[in-house]
């Protein structure tokens, strides 16, 4: 096939673009100013200036990892030639907090007062991506990830528990540690976005994630064992922003994957998948997007006034 990936130089969208490159013929749009992936042919350009430089392809499927609201869709669909299919990902963070969980792909979406402006941009995006997408002319494709992880990942979540563990540090987890969380293999990603091309289901929209939910304690352990090690766990106090220390909101959600799972059954299991985060990591620390979390420890644990 031939495929466009938008970005393709950073995580998310660089391991789609090298992931799709081992098989077919990949073409990435964007600026031009991070080293591009490889096995790809880059389109230069910005992707809401781009005037007819699409025009001449004919793409098989168009991903797009890097749209984050209406006009990013609405730019790139208005310049591109022929496609037959368009995948958008979206997020989990188009889901209103009040409602049931675990959520699914027919709930109405809305407004969530964790992730804000993130998530109702989102939402727009889908929007126009179904309204201007005739299912008669080309297939329009939406998936709903949780927490992406995995190799090439810059973001610092798992990279930060691995330098804890490096450090023989104790790790600081928010309140009981029993908060759950969701995660989905970045390769897992690839490898759905594969079968919805090759089996063209009749559903457009799918939640995408591990099935399995773990608490926060569970992966911050599962993320030592990548280094042998185990961690000595300390509760923070709940007035304590855990944004400071901890790299995940305190928010509580699921994603009910039973759509997902119809077409593609086997996900990584996460002790896999954080070895080879780890793997990656130990070679790409420089391009992690570190935050403060140490220093915020050190500033703020110190004689265990913030310790429960």
């Amino acid at each position: 096939m031939k495929i466009l990936v938008t970005g393709g130089t950073v995580f998310a969208s660089r391991f789609t673009a090298e992931y799709f490159a081992k098989e077919h013929e990949v073409y990435v749009l964007n600026r031009g100013t991070r080293p591009q992936p490889s096995g790809v042919t880059p389109i230069i350009a910005d992707r809401h200036a781009l005037g007819d430089i699409l025009k001449k392809y004919a793409f098989d499927a168009v991903i797009d990892v890097t749209a984050y609201n209406e006009q990013d869709v609405r730019d790139l669909l208005n310049a591109l030639g022929s496609f037959k299919n368009y995948v958008l990902v979206s997020s989990s963070a188009v889901y209103p907090e009040t409602l049931p969980q675990p959520f699914c792909e027919d709930m109405q979406t809305g407004a969530n007062s964790v992730w804000g402006d993130y998530g109702t941009n989102k939402i727009a995006a889908e929007k126009y991506l179904q309204e201007h997408v005739p299912n008669e002319c080309a297939n329009a494709y939406i998936i709903r990830p949780p927490y992406l992880y995995g190799k090439m990942n810059n973001l610092y979540r798992e990279a930060f528990v691995f330098e804890c563990a490096e450090r023989d540090m104790p790790f600081y987890i928010p309140k009981n540690g029993e908060m759950p969380l969701q995660f989905f293999d970045i390769e897992d990603m690839c490898r759905f976005i594969s079968i919805l091309l090759e089996k063209q289901p009749e559903r457009r929209v799918y939640n995408v994630g591990n099935p399995k939910t773990v608490t926060v304690r569970e992966w911050v352990r599962l993320c030592y064992e990548v280094l042998g090690k185990a961690p000595e766990s300390v509760c923070v106090s709940a007035d304590i922003e855990q944004r400071g220390y901890f790299p995940f909101y305190d928010y509580e959600y699921k994603l009910d994957v039973t759509e997902m799972s119809a077409l593609m059954p086997d996900v990584k299991p996460l002790s896999k998948g954080l070895a080879q985060s780890y793997e990656w990591f130990k070679e790409n620390r420089g391009e992690v997007r570190r935050k403060n979390y140490f220093e915020f420890i050190a500033d703020n644990f110190v004689g265990g006034k913030a310790f429960e």
